[in-house]
């Protein structure tokens, strides 16, 4: 059973992302500010729900939550600062546009940088302990998956609406096939040495 909050003295949001492996596309953020009576059954971690539920819990979670922002970091981010710099820029970006601002942060994972030196709690696996941490994992989720489906119909080949820009085998020999787009992120690794492309 998912915890509500950390603690009951300050306002909590809770924040996460996705697409931090992918290939290709944005790194996702969402921070989320749930009520303090908000209850549901199905809300868990992005990962161990089906695209349906996280769908539906997308809704709800907009149409509840006292507050909750939304942010892409693109691949030209991501190759100038690095993908673990990119994805707190995303959580930050996140955070700044919950009105009210938070009074404590609940990061999933264990790598953050202050924001506004508001007091901020890591937690490895929050996705699956905190309600907050998992309704942003819902969001980021959704939003992410969202404009990858959104890219696919621009590449078709590269298979995004199934494999959402991470390294599947069909992505990988896509690339090897095609080469690269502009949603491709230059600075990861994308194909294994023995498919390397002749630059």
């Amino acid at each position: 059973m998912l915890q509500l909050n950390y603690q009951d003295k300050y306002l909590e949001c809770g924040t996460d992302e996705a697409g931090r492996g992918c290939l290709a596309g944005p790194v996702t953020a969402a921070a989320v500010i749930l009520h303090e009576d908000f209850t549901n059954e199905i809300l868990n971690d992005s990962k161990l729900l089906t695209s349906k539920k996280r769908e539906f819990l997308e809704v709800i979670l907009k149409e509840t939550s006292v507050s909750y922002g939304i942010s892409h970091i693109f691949m030209e981010t991501i190759d100038e600062i690095n993908i673990l710099n990119a994805s707190i820029l995303a959580m930050h970006s996140s955070i700044k546009k919950l009105n009210p601002q938070p009074e404590m942060i609940l990061v999933d994972g264990n790598r953050f940088k202050s924001y506004e030196k508001i007091f901020h709690e890591c937690i490895i696996k929050g996705d699956s302990k905190f309600l907050s941490i998992a309704a942003a994992s819902i969001l980021a989720k959704t939003a992410r998956d969202a404009f990858m489906k959104k890219i696919d119909k621009e590449f078709p080949m590269y298979g995004w609406a199934k494999n959402k820009g991470y390294p599947t085998k069909a992505h990988r020999k896509a690339i090897q096939t095609y080469g690269i787009t502009k949603y491709h992120r230059k600075s990861f690794k994308l194909l294994p040495d023995q498919m390397e492309l002749k630059l």
